[in-house]
C-alpha cells in the first residue's frame, strides 16, 4: 500500500468507486453487486452460515462492503396482474427445487405481424413514475454512508425481444428488419427519456446508469456481428448519449462470449462492461485489460458458474486475488460476481469473496 493511502482516511463508497472509474488509486477495490444478488437458497445458507460463524446477519455483513446502490422514482403507473410488467409480459414460477425462477410465460407481441400493430400498443410512459420521488429516495440509499448510486435498466434488446419472443426477434431480425427496428425505436425512446427524468431529477447525486441486453452464449455472438452493429447498436448509442449529458457513467451488461463486439460496445459509448463471464469462449481478463482497458473499465468477474459453486474457498481467494491484479491494475475495475449466486453455492465461497476483496489493497 502507498504512503498516500496508508495515510489518509477510509474513501466513502461513492469516492472510491469515482476513483476506480477514473483508474486512480484506491484505499481498497471496489465492490458490488450489479446485476447480481443471492438466490434464495444461498442467501438462506449464508445466512446460517454467518449466523453460526460471526453472530451476523446477510445485510449486516454485506452493507459495509458493498459500494454501489440502486434507486428509483415510484411508480404510479397502471396497475398490473399478479406476474407481469410494465410491458404487459408476464412471468410465471419455474422450480428448480430449492428455489424457483420466473421464466416468460407469455409475449403480449407474439403474434404482431406489422408495424400498424405496434402503433396501437400501449406503450409505458413517463408519466407513469413519479420522478419527484427521487431526492428524497438518494438521501436514504446514503443514511448509511456514501454510496456510490446507480439508477436502471436500459434494456432494450431484451425488452424487445420479452415482448416478442427470442426467436421471433430473431427471425424479425433477418426477415422483416423494418418491424425489428420499429419495436426497438419504440422501447429505445421510452428508456431515453426515462434516464434523463431520472438523471435530472437525481440533480448530479446519481454517478452510474445501468444498462444491458445479452448479446452472446457461451460460444459466441447471439448474432452476427454486423446484424448487431445495425440493428442494436445505434439504439444504445442514443441511450448512451443521453446519459452523458447528466456526466452519469454507463454500465453495460452483457453475458457470454462476446470479445468479438467490446470495441464495438466500446464505440457506441459504454463506460463500464459488466458480467465479464469467464468461462465463455475468448473471455479472457488479461486480453481485454490489455486490449481495452485504456478506455473501458470493468465490473463483475467472479464465476457463478465454476469457482464459486464448485470450486474451494482457497480457488475463490485466489481467483479474486488474480481478477485484482490483472483487471485492476491501476484502477478500472469493481469486484463482483459475474451474476447472481446460485442455489447450491457453499456459503463459505461467498464469505471468501467478500473477506477477500475486503482485505484487499490492490495498490
Amino acid at each position: 500500500m502507498s504512503p498516500t493511502v496508508a495515510s489518509r482516511q477510509p474513501l466513502t463508497s461513492r469516492e472510491r468507486v469515482l476513483l476506480a472509474l477514473d483508474r486512480r488509486e484506491t484505499d481498497r477495490i471496489p465492490i458490488a453487486m450489479i446485476c447480481s444478488g443471492l438466490e434464495a437458497p444461498a442467501r438462506r445458507a449464508f445466512a446460517e452460515h454467518l449466523r453460526r460463524t460471526r453472530d451476523i446477519s446477510v445485510d449486516a455483513y454485506l452493507h459495509p462492503l458493498i459500494d454501489v446502490a440502486t434507486v428509483a422514482p415510484a411508480y404510479v403507473g397502471p396497475s398490473t396482474e399478479p406476474g407481469e410488467d410494465m410491458w404487459g409480459v408476464r412471468r410465471a414460477p419455474m422450480s428448480y427445487g430449492d428455489g424457483s425462477y420466473h421464466e416468460i410465460a407469455y409475449h403480449p407481441l407474439a403474434e404482431a405481424s406489422s408495424v400498424d400493430d405496434l402503433r396501437g400498443y400501449q406503450w409505458p410512459s413517463t408519466e407513469w413514475f413519479d420522478y419527484s420521488t427521487l431526492p428524497a429516495r438518494i438521501v436514504e440509499a446514503r443514511a448509511e454512508g456514501d454510496r456510490c448510486l446507480m439508477v436502471a435498466n436500459g434494456c432494450l434488446f431484451e425488452t424487445s425481444w420479452y415482448m416478442r419472443g427470442f426467436e421471433r426477434m430473431l427471425l424479425d431480425f433477418a426477415l422483416n428488419p423494418e418491424f425489428a427496428r420499429h419495436l426497438m425505436g419504440r422501447v429505445t425512446d421510452f428508456f431515453v427519456a426515462h434516464f434523463r427524468e431520472m438523471l435530472a431529477a437525481g440533480c448530479g447525486e446519481i454517478d452510474l446508469a445501468f444498462t444491458a441486453d445479452d448479446i452472446g452464449d457461451q460460444r459466441g455472438l447471439l448474432m452476427s456481428l454486423p446484424m448487431w452493429e445495425e440493428l442494436i447498436k445505434p439504439c444504445h448509442v442514443r441511450l448512451n448519449a443521453a446519459i452523458h449529458e447528466f456526466g452519469a457513467r454507463v454500465v453495460y451488461h452483457t453475458d457470454g462470449a462476446v470479445a468479438e463486439a467490446v470495441p464495438g460496445l466500446i464505440d457506441m459509448g459504454i463506460d463500464v462492461l459488466q458480467a465479464l463471464q469467464f468461462s465463455a469462449a475468448g473471455m479472457c481478463p488479461e486480453s481485454l485489460k490489455s486490449l481495452h482497458g485504456e478506455r473501458l473499465c470493468f465490473a463483475g468477474g467472479v464465476s457463478v458458474q465454476t469457482t464459486l459453486p464448485f470450486g474451494t474457498s482457497d480457488d475463490v481467494r485466489e481467483e479474486v486475488e488474480g481478477l485484482i491484479a490483472t483487471l485492476g491494475e491501476g484502477g478500472g475495475y469493481i469486484l463482483g460476481p459475474s451474476h447472481a449466486i446460485q442455489a447450491g453455492t457453499p456459503p463459505e465461497n461467498v464469505a471468501a469473496l467478500f473477506d477477500t476483496a475486503a482485505a484487499h489493497y490492490p495498490f
